[in-house]
């Protein structure tokens, strides 16, 4: 049986609340029984949501940029090293069947942009794009939601249709 990934991404310096809302996230992924993946790293929004998958008993994997690991955020069940720095964002996003963008800078931005261009499903939570991804909006590619309850019920959307 092949398992649903969703990729959560965002930046590696947040605020406590988007971290908060992060590992709600992530705990909610893990109790639908989905797998979370994220770039690894222990810092911001990538360490929350594994957090929050395992510590709801959920399957976790880490796509890192390095091909030492030495930021591995403890959360993560399944690292992967590339040695790619930032090209292991195409990794992350083809390997997911539906991309959660979470507050971010530019690496988050990179992370949509591929995700979009290769047709995967964008839900952004608290991240605000103004104008920017209008097009897939109004294709139904680009989602918009602002708490990890309605994400989920996005992905559900997504995953069921």
């Amino acid at each position: 049986m092949r398992r649903i990934v969703i990729g959560v991404m965002g930046g590696g310096s947040v605020s406590a609340a988007d971290a908060a809302d992060a590992y709600e996230l992530g705990r909610l992924i893990a109790g639908q029984g989905w797998v979370l993946l994220n770039g690894g790293r222990q810092a911001g929004i990538m360490d929350a949501a594994a957090k929050g998958a395992a510590d709801s008993g959920g399957t976790t994997v880490g796509i890192l940029p390095d091909e030492t690991g030495r930021d591995l955020s403890p959360h993560i069940q399944i690292p992967i090293l590339t040695g790619m720095g930032s090209g292991r964002n195409v990794i992350n996003v083809l390997t997911s069947h539906v991309v959660v963008a979470c507050a971010g800078g530019a690496g988050t931005i990179s992370e949509i942009a591929l995700a979009l261009k290769h047709a995967r499903p964008v839900v952004l939570m608290n991240f605000e794009a103004e104008g920017i991804f209008d097009a897939y909006r109004a294709t139904g590619q680009l989602h918009m939601v602002a708490t990890p309850a309605q994400a989920i019920a996005a992905i559900k959307a997504i995953v069921e249709r």
